[in-house]
C-alpha cells in the first residue's frame, strides 16, 4: 500500500489543503500522513478561519515521530502545500532530505519517494497571500528539491517572471524551472484546464468553465495527479484523470448544492476521467 507524507494545512470544515488531499488519496489506496502547518476551522474565504498556525516545535516534533517509526523509508510520495512560516518551510526541506536519505524499506511500494511541491503562495487577483519570506523560501529551497512542481498559472508567473496565462506560454515558463511542471488555472476561451510539461512532452487537459466552484480545486488536482502517477499512469493519462476528477467533483458540488468539494461522497468517481475533458498535445 502506498504511503504519502503531506505537509500542508488541516482545515476541519472545508475540503481544502492537506485535509482534502488525504481524503482523495484514500481512493487510490494511498495512506496519507498529514503533518499540518495550520489548524483552521474553515477556509479563510468564508471569513476568519479560527484556529492558528502550528508552532514550529510541534510541526518538527510530528515529523520526528514519523521518522522515529521508520516511516521515512516507506514514504512513496511527499506533497507540500501551504506553509505559515519560513521556519516551517525549512523544516519541510529537512524532512524531504531525510526521506530521500532514509534506507529504502524492502516492503516499500515504490523504489524511491516522489516529491511533489505545490507552491501555495498566491493567485490571480489576490497576489501573494503568504509572507514574502515564505514565498521566497518555497521558490529558493523547496522547489529545487521537487520531482514535480504544481503551481497555478499566477504562481508559475511569480516563480519564473514569465507570462503563463495561456497553454503555450505556460509551457515556455515551465521550462525555466528545469523539472516537470503541472500548471492549473489555465484559461482557454470558454474552457479552463491544466498543462503538464517536461523536457519530452507537454499536454493540455481542459473542460468547460463553470460560474463558480468550491475552494480547494487546486489542492485536489495536485493530489489526484500525484496519485495517478504513483499508480504507474503516464503523465498524459494522469493529467486526464486528475482534471477529470476535479471537473466531476465540481459538477457534483453544483448538483448537490454543496458549498465544499464533496470528495468523500464522490467515491471512486473521483479518479475517473470525465467525458467533458478535452486532451491536446502541445509538444
Amino acid at each position: 500500500m502506498p504511503l504519502a507524507l503531506i505537509l500542508s494545512s488541516h482545515v476541519a470544515a472545508s475540503r481544502v489543503g492537506g485535509m482534502a488531499q488525504s481524503l482523495a488519496l484514500s481512493q487510490f489506496s494511498c495512506d496519507g500522513m498529514l503533518v499540518p502547518t495550520v489548524l483552521y476551522g474553515r477556509h479563510p474565504g468564508w471569513g476568519a478561519p479560527g484556529g492558528a498556525a502550528v508552532p514550529l516545535q510541534a510541526f518538527e516534533g510530528m515529523l520526528d515521530g514519523i521518522e522515529a517509526n521508520g516511516l521515512f523509508g516507506l514514504t512513496d510520495l511527499v506533497i507540500t502545500g501551504y506553509f505559515a512560516s519560513v521556519e516551517q518551510v525549512r523544516a519541510a526541506v529537512r524532512a524531504i532530505d531525510a526521506v530521500r536519505a532514509a534506507p529504502r524499506d524492502a516492503i516499500a511500494y515504490t523504489k524511491a519517494a516522489r516529491i511533489v511541491v505545490d507552491p501555495t503562495i498566491g493567485d490571480t487577483g489576490k497576489g501573494l497571500y503568504v509572507p514574502q519570506d515564505v514565498a521566497d523560501a518555497i521558490r529558493d529551497d523547496l522547489c529545487p528539491r521537487a520531482d514535480i512542481i504544481c503551481p497555478n498559472a499566477w504562481e508559475l508567473e511569480w516563480l519564473t517572471g514569465q507570462d503563463a496565462r495561456d497553454p503555450q506560454n505556460a509551457v515556455r515558463a515551465a521550462a525555466r524551472l528545469g523539472r516537470p511542471v503541472m500548471i492549473s488555472s489555465i484559461n482557454i476561451g470558454n474552457e479552463i484546464g491544466a498543462v503538464y510539461a517536461d523536457k519530452h512532452e507537454a499536454w493540455l487537459a481542459a473542460h468547460p468553465k463553470v460560474a463558480s466552484a468550491p475552494n480547494g480545486t487546486g489542492d485536489l488536482l495536485t493530489a489526484l495527479f500525484a496519485a495517478s502517477l504513483l499508480e504507474g499512469q503516464t503523465a498524459s493519462d494522469a493529467l486526464a484523470c486528475a482534471v477529470g476528477g476535479v471537473a466531476e467533483t465540481i459538477t457534483a458540488a453544483s448538483a448537490w448544492a454543496s458549498p465544499e468539494l464533496p470528495i468523500v461522497a464522490m467515491g471512486a468517481r473521483i479518479k475517473q476521467t470525465s467525458p467533458s475533458v478535452r486532451m491536446e498535445r502541445l509538444a
